[in-house]
């Protein structure tokens, strides 16, 4: 898989990193003051969401509200804050799938994982060991195609986790590989945090579906546009998969 030429790839300016706060209320704000009525049609198969640097459970509240009022048992993923993989990443991982299967361990039906910004890189390597339990993964503004630094999010992975936020290029090819399941990438080319181009995949997959939004980096966890893609994915069946079209 060929990655994206760095060259071409630029971290969001200071002036649209700037409007993330401003962005981000105004979306919350749009959401609260949405009328729309949701069909509470989902399956019950369950939802683990996992938010993103710096972040705790409570910053994916809306979005687990959400896929809860669709009839999903969603939850986030119980481990408070996100400061970053500790350690050696495998086992760190293999920590994080041991603490996922037993949140899992009473549900019959595979599970979506959606991950927000770095949780996104979690619910992916996740469901490339855990494929047979998990039906699809959703990652919403998370920069997994990159070869190098094109965010504003590096000092702080340094800040929290103590490790330099650079990425070799056996694990940039691991990360931008995607798991053997249906995977939905959510990206939105006004991010002001993250390169969108580093939230999207560079190569066609029959189980792979790239989503564009118009969202604040900082906002897309209440973002109707965002909802409204997470809740199409979240009601595919089995079978042939239909593209998105965006809300009716």
């Amino acid at each position: 898989m060929t990655p994206i030429p760095a060259l071409s790839v630029r971290r969001p300016t200071l002036a649209l990193l700037g409007t993330e706060p401003f962005r981000a209320a105004l979306e919350f704000a749009s959401n609260k003051l949405s009328k729309s009525r949701l069909q509470r049609s989902g399956d019950g198969h369950p939802v683990v969401i996992f938010p993103g640097l710096g972040a705790h459970g409570s910053s994916v509240a809306t979005l687990r509200k959400h896929c809860q009022s669709l009839g999903y048992e969603a939850f986030d993923w119980g481990q408070g804050f996100n400061t970053g993989p500790q350690g050696d990443l495998d086992t760190w991982l293999a920590n994080l799938k041991s603490r996922v299967s037993d949140m899992l361990a009473h549900h019959a039906k595979p599970a979506t994982l959606i991950g927000w910004s770095l949780g996104g890189l979690y619910a992916r390597e996740l469901a490339k060991l855990m494929a047979p339990r998990i039906r699809q993964v959703i990652t919403i503004g998370t920069p997994f195609n990159a070869d190098a630094d094109h965010s504003h999010a590096g000092w702080l992975f340094r800040l929290l986790s103590g490790s330099p936020a650079e990425i070799d290029p056996v694990l940039s090819l691991r990360l931008r590989t995607p798991p053997p399941v249906r995977t939905t990438a959510i990206y939105s080319k006004t991010d002001g945090v993250v390169a969108w181009q580093n939230c999207c995949h560079d190569k066609r997959y029959r189980w792979v579906h790239d989503i564009e939004v118009d969202s604040s980096h900082i906002g897309m966890g209440w973002n109707r546009s965002v909802l409204a893609a997470v809740t199409d994915r979240l009601g595919q069946h089995t079978g042939p998969w239909r593209r998105y079209v965006g809300p009716q």
